[in-house]
């Protein structure tokens, strides 16, 4: 995820380069090797995998003996083999969105082959660990720990990538509301749900877009008095990489805007896209508005730290479909078959490729180091200072 922010500085120099954000002592500018988290041991890996698959089993029973449901295995019966095939195609386009992104942002100069194993190895993470996607975050900063780049960099490259992945959902849920409001996309069955989302999300683009500038009057306040200790550190450190990647984010949408867009808007519209496939394999889907704002709000009860968010993604958006009047069996149908494709894919393709990438770290020397000093082509990022 490389947008260089700091046009010619060196390394070391981060902190002093930007007005209203000083150093923090707990900040390094050269990555030690790190040893592998516990959370990231293969065999926990290999553990997931099986769980999932125990659940998976569960479920399928489930489906075949459970009484009350004769609907559902109807239509999962009946499922169209073709639209279910163009599902799987539709998710692999969201995972390699995802590595497009990621090299964007990170660091342009890295190689496809490098980017591809931590992305998709990433998705794997958050696909597995019950961590409400902090797996996939955790396994991306061991491996460019590792690979020897520098925890200031990584922080507010982190920041900056989470701002973009987030940018696809938050403007989606806004111009569809727009778009329902206007009458461009039928009748809304939910008015309040959907204007109250697309608020919440204008809300939230707002108070992001003015975080920096809060972020960087507060630190300039701050430095005199410049307490020290782990905690201190860490809460400096954190300001300054949420304040450094959001501003790195907004310079990369206006100088580089073709990948970055690019990969945030796959990330997100192929995700959708297979949902959509998935309502389609059972004949006609609700209105694509619908599908969207579903997807959208339903999505957040995939935060619930458990493996692969089975139980909460499945139940947030059956339920966000209810809401939406989409038949009940219908829905369920859609989201159960949604969330074997989008689940698996990225756990089975990730999982090779963390394998992959623990070969690649053992035998190159510091592969990310390639992506310092923040010195590309891009115009300097200046964040203001406050008065005085």
């Amino acid at each position: 995820m490389g947008l260089p922010g700091l046009a010619g500085s060196p390394p070391g120099d981060l902190a002093e380069a930007t007005p209203g954000f000083e150093r923090s002592a707990g900040m390094t500018t050269t990555a030690a090797p790190d040893p592998m988290p516990d959370a990231l041991d293969p065999r926990r890996f290999r553990r997931r995998l099986l769980e999932l698959l125990t659940v998976v089993v569960a479920v399928a029973v489930l489906l075949i003996v459970g009484p009350s449901l004769g609907s559902l295995r109807s239509r999962l019966s009946h499922a169209s083999g073709s639209w279910l095939a163009l599902g799987v195609v539709l998710e692999l386009g969201s995972c390699l969105s995802y590595v497009v992104l990621f090299k964007a942002v990170f660091c342009p100069r890295m190689g496809w082959r490098l980017s591809y194993q931590i992305g998709m190895a990433e998705q794997a993470g958050n696909s597995l660990l019950p961590a409400s996607g902090a797996g996939g975050l955790a396994l991306g900063v061991w491996a460019l720990r590792h690979g020897g780049m520098s925890a200031e960099h990584i922080g507010r490259r982190t920041a900056a990538f989470y701002f973009l992945t987030s940018l696809a959902n938050v403007g989606a849920t806004i111009l569809f509301a727009v778009l329902f409001a206007a009458g461009a996309l039928g009748h809304d069955s939910n008015v309040p749900l959907t204007y109250a989302f697309g608020a919440a999300a204008a809300t939230a683009t707002a108070i992001v877009l003015v975080l920096p500038v809060i972020l960087a009057r507060r630190g300039t306040q701050s430095a005199a008095q410049a307490p020290s200790g782990r905690l201190a550190n860490g809460l400096r450190f954190l300001r300054t990489s949420v304040g450094l990647g959001i501003r790195d984010a907004i310079t990369l949408l206006r100088h580089n805007p073709g990948r970055v867009l690019a990969g945030s808007l796959g990330t997100t519209a192929f995700d959708v896209a297979v949902l959509w496939v998935a309502f389609k394999a059972f004949g006609p889907p609700p209105l694509l508005g619908v599908v969207v704002l579903g997807y959208l709000i339903g999505m957040l009860g995939g935060n619930i730290p458990i493996p692969g968010g089975i139980g909460g993604l499945d139940g947030g958006l059956i339920a966000v479909f209810a809401l939406y009047h989409v038949p009940l069996a219908s829905a369920a149908a859609a989201v159960l078959i949604y969330h074997m494709i989008s689940l698996w894919l990225p756990a089975l393709l990730g999982s090779v490729a963390f394998v992959q990438l623990r070969n690649t770290l053992r035998r190159a020397e510091e592969p990310a180091r390639m992506c310092l000093p923040l010195a590309e082509s891009l115009h300097t990022v200046q964040l203001p200072t406050s008065p005085g």
